[in-house]
């Protein structure tokens, strides 16, 4: 299945007339921009509960770029930073409602998809920001597709990796039935705190405790989500980091909020309507790049958005899983960013 792409310059801004697919290879040492600190950071208060940290580096007369962070719950990382130029991207962060140091911590009142759409938006305008390139991975790719096709008018371009919908089959893989196949020793963990008779349907037993008034409930299950989402994220895994991780507070706002859009659906009026309503964005150019073996996202829903978008270059990267800092993915989301300066 191979589409190529044309390009040509025009004014030194880059015209695309056609996508392709690339069957993208790792590199040992993957090149990032260095370190960077924000030169501003601030707190937007969104509605009467929800007040959200933001901060912008790179440089402030630049391309404005927003990075949407992972989870839902995850929270904003200094890396991110990391794959834009900051001599030429105005890098624009925020923690979504209830993760990082929004506040207030973990909560899920008014804590929906659309919720977090219009606070992207409402960001935007806070920022004077006309148009801006948006980057997500993992669930901040549906977030990037949920906010690109309600307000595509301010998207340059979408740069996605690790793409999920959530669409029923991709929960029950990753929380019911699929994953738990390559990595049963981990499994076993993930299960233990859900007695046997409540195991059919293991994500409305999470959020029961989740959600619940045990403290000491909430946390072991708080950590066991953790432990088995983050052990699967990466061909190789780094436990002791997976083990921080999962002892700490993030973990609390990790898997609570997780667990909560996951068993409302995301709100979304139909299963599947990120896809299929794809040509919403059909003008909008983008690039997905995706490892072959991401076993929290399995690549059948990058290539069924693929098959929908009609802008979109598709680079697989043949050794990698889901994380977004395994080198190939790497390297080929830097090369995104550096391809979208002159857009």
């Amino acid at each position: 299945y191979q589409r190529r792409v044309r390009a040509r310059f025009t004014n030194e801004k880059l015209i695309y007339l056609g996508p392709k697919v690339i069957n993208g290879k790792s590199m040992s040492e993957p090149t990032t921009y260095p370190p960077i600190d924000p030169y501003n950071t601030g707190f937007l208060k969104v509605n009467h509960i929800h007040e959200l940290y933001y901060e912008e580096s790179g440089i402030a007369e630049g391309k404005p770029a927003v990075v949407l962070h992972g989870g839902p719950g995850g929270g904003s990382e200094a890396f991110s930073r990391q794959y834009f130029d900051p001599t030429v991207y105005r890098i624009i962060q925020f923690d979504q409602r209830g993760a990082g140091k929004s506040k207030p911590f973990a909560c899920l009142e008014e804590n929906t998809t659309w919720d977090l759409v219009e606070d992207i938006e409402t960001l935007r305008k806070h920022l004077k920001i006309d148009k801006w390139v948006v980057f997500g991975c993992s669930w901040g790719s549906t977030l990037a597709l949920a906010y690109a096709q309600t307000h595509p008018d301010p998207v340059k371009a979408l740069i996605l990796n690790g793409i999920f919908t959530l669409r029923e089959k991709e929960v029950i893989w990753l929380y019911q039935e699929g994953a738990s196949y390559v990595f049963p020793d981990v499994w076993e963990k993930f299960i233990a705190p859900i007695p046997e008779e409540e195991r059919s349907d293991l994500l409305r037993a999470y959020h029961k405790r989740l959600t619940g008034s045990d403290e000491g409930i909430k946390t072991e299950c708080a950590r066991a989500w953790t432990l088995w989402e983050l052990s699967a994220s990466r061909l190789r895994v780094d436990s002791k980091y997976v083990a921080m991780l999962a002892e700490g507070s993030w973990a609390i706002a990790f898997a609570r909020i997780e667990c909560h859009y996951f068993v409302n659906k995301g709100w979304f009026k139909m299963d599947g309507q990120l896809i299929k309503e794809a040509n919403k964005i059909a003008h909008i150019p983008g690039v997905i790049v995706h490892g072959r073996y991401d076993m929290i996202c399995p690549m059948f829903t990058a290539w069924d958005l693929y098959k929908n978008w009609s802008q979109v270059e598709f680079i697989i990267i043949p050794d990698a899983g889901h994380s977004s800092r395994e080198p190939g993915v790497l390297s080929e989301l830097v090369k995104a960013t550096n391809k979208f300066k002159y857009l």
